[in-house]
């Protein structure tokens, strides 16, 4: 692997970033001064992000209140007055501003005037229903324009979004929409995955059944566009919004701590906790992080494979907010082959391609070289995010993908509905490497006892308040479970739960959480820094490393899915045990190496480590609602390979 940056962008390539203009406004010499700025000087950088990214409405005379000096005690904005349904409405007339496509090729086009037209007759519906500001609007629902329609409308109202996949049971959905109770439900008939057909009908009946705040479901008619509601009391979405066609529309305006949408926890370590977001944080968060670290901008498209149950949903749909039409997938992103993603990119020119570690090593496993059948031209942004994209896969994409690209790994969360660290266009790409920090967020990374690290394997944190913080939990009337999920491990620093290293480049490698970080004989150990090494090995598709409690101490056992359903050989097991040592340490070789047929994950497709935890140490699994595979731990209980 090259002992320098994998990519460089060049001098003209810097001068046409936003990035690049607004540091020069700035007046710093480079964009490591300009963070610092922004997290030294607070209430100018946040006046100066919100004037760059082009928001409107009246910001107020503050920008930032430190309040207590807490950050919880801290303010963002205290007398402004916004709505962000404004915002993702203001593209040109007749230019698409929602491209969608399935993977059974289904595709259609949505412009800005027909966007702006459905979201007026949306918001009149929702209106005639009694929906007013705070009430919650909730779909179940794949990832399709009229998911994007109804979140507009709501968030125009002031009522609070909140969705969900539909690949989810009726348990999981309740999980979630049961807490916050909604008044409004949208759901479709069925979605489509890996070439088959996914029949909601019936569920739909027994959630609305369990729902009892609801005042009107709605039925989209996805998998067949004849489809009738399976209750005389339901309607379907065209009826809905027909008798509102040519309604005005005059979003109401609110404060910056009005809530605009409830996100949730992976669910994986107990219920689902619901995440209260700022609309106008939220909005904030995201402009500034596709302008200026993804170098969005007018009239470009942005994809991001995803859900509507991941909160890059979230962010994949504020790219409305810079003028840029989002492009929308449904479907498996492997089928009907590995290249269907790339083929969307050309197909749409694509502008931001994002993805995961997880598809980037699919498609190489696959043997598939897009930079030899596709054109990708217009791609100038790669973002990976979900899980730590290793440094070998860096490398594979700037050799097999495109050479001249941005690639953004990108790091967050759920919790801040944003992220923590991330890319830029301006500074070079290093193997492994997130480029570092976001602007204004004051990251650093902690040892135990709350000391930072400079170098060296710790907790990833953030000292001081950003607008994108939750308003709380929802039903935590004072605070406790915000408060301890965030601030008990280190009192007023924001802990987000992943384990990262600062680079010698000013950048940051992420080892997965630390929550289920390995601490085998007394020395931590990132499960992403076992995955990358073994996962490189063409006889391993997939693994997941866990701690199983043995004889008063921890030892590393190591599940891993082989390519053709091959045999587990004990040649195999001591080479990979002999890589894992050459290339980690021996400390991280696995005690067990077991074979299994699938690894169970959770809704957003990340690993379920804690479940495997769970059931290797002979403890009920948590919120095995939260799986999208719960049969998959079936195969990990009562293993011989572990009793020994």
């Amino acid at each position: 692997m090259t002992a320098g940056p994998l990519w460089t962008p060049s001098p003209e390539r810097v001068a046409a970033t936003a990035m690049d203009a607004f540091r020069r406004r700035i007046g710093v010499a480079d964009t490591v001064a300009l963070h610092r700025w922004s997290i030294t000087e607070p209430d100018a950088a946040w006046r100066a992000l919100w004037d760059e990214c082009g928001l409107e409405g009246d910001p107020g005379t503050v920008a930032f209140d430190p309040g207590d000096g807490s950050m919880l005690g801290a303010r963002f904005f205290p007398d402004a007055r916004l709505n962000m349904a404004a915002h993702l409405l203001r593209g040109p007339g007749a230019e698409p501003a929602i491209v969608w496509e399935r993977e059974d090729g289904a595709s259609r086009t949505m412009t800005w005037d027909e966007l702006r037209a459905d979201v007026a007759a949306a918001a009149a519906a929702l209106q005639e229903t009694g929906v007013s500001a705070g009430d919650r609007v909730v779909a179940w629902m794949p990832n399709v324009p009229e998911t994007v329609v109804l979140m507009i409308a709501a968030v125009s109202l002031g009522a609070v979004f909140s969705s969900t996949s539909p690949d989810f049971g009726v348990d999981g959905v309740l999980d979630r929409f049961g807490q916050i109770e909604p008044v409004v439900l949208v759901a479709s008939d069925g979605y489509l995955y890996g070439g088959r057909r996914h029949d909601s009908s019936s569920r739909l009946t027994e959630l609305v059944a369990r729902l009892p705040t609801l005042r009107r479901t709605v039925l989209v008619p996805h998998l067949d566009p004849d489809a009738r509601p399976p209750q005389p009391d339901m309607v379907r979405w065209d009826e809905w919004l027909a008798p509102h066609r040519g309604a005005s529309f005059a979003p109401e305006v609110f404060g910056f701590d009005h809530p605009g949408f409830v996100l949730y926890s992976s669910g994986t370590t107990g219920k689902p906790k619901c995440i209260v977001h700022r609309a106008a944080g939220v909005l904030l968060k995201h402009a500034y992080e596709h302008q200026l670290h993804c170098d969005v901008r007018a009239g470009d498209r942005v994809f991001y494979f995803t859900t509507c149950g991941w909160m890059m949903w979230n962010w994949l749909t504020s790219a409305l907010a810079s003028r840029a039409a989002i492009v929308l997938f449904e479907g498996s992103p492997m089928y009907p082959h590995p290249r269907a993603l790339f083929d969307l990119a050309d197909r749409h020119g694509i502008t931001l391609f994002g993805t995961s570690a997880r598809f980037l090593d699919g498609v190489a496993k696959a043997g598939i070289r897009p930079a030899e059948s596709h054109s990708l031209a217009s791609v100038r942004t790669i973002c990976s995010t979900g899980s730590p994209l290793s440094a070998e896969r860096f490398a594979w994409v700037y050799e097999h993908v495109k050479a001249d690209v941005h690639l953004a790994s990108i790091s967050g969360g759920t919790d801040l509905c944003g992220c923590l660290v991330g890319g830029d266009p301006t500074r070079p790409v290093w193997a492994g490497e997130i480029q570092g920090p976001v602007l204004g967020m004051d990251i650093d990374v902690f040892d135990d006892t709350g000391h930072p690290l400079p170098r060296g394997r710790g907790e990833l944190v953030c000292r001081g308040p950003f607008p994108s913080m939750p308003l709380g939990f929802w039903n935590d009337p004072d605070g406790e479970r915000y408060r301890r999920a965030y601030f008990d491990r280190f009192p007023g620093v924001w802990t987000q739960g992943d384990f990262a290293t600062w680079t010698e480049h000013g950048g940051m490698v992420i080892h997965g959480r630390s929550d289920s970080t390995l601490n085998a004989g007394g020395v931590r150990i990132g499960t992403a820094e076992i995955y990358r090494v073994v996962e490189d090995l063409p006889e391993v598709v997939e693994s997941v490393a866990v701690g199983q409690e043995w004889e008063s101490d921890t030892r590393i056992v190591l599940f891993v899915r082989l390519a053709d359903d091959q045999p587990l050989t004990d040649e195999l097991v001591a080479r990979l045990r002999t890589a894992v040592r050459d290339r980690c340490s021996p400390r991280h070789v696995p005690a067990r190496v077991v074979q299994v047929r699938d690894l169970p994950r959770t809704r957003s497709g990340k690993l379920a480590e804690l479940a495997v935890v769970d059931v290797v140490n002979g403890r009920t699994v948590r919120a095995l609602e939260g799986l999208a595979n719960p049969e998959a731990l079936d195969e990990y209980r009562d293993r011989p390979e572990l009793a020994r």
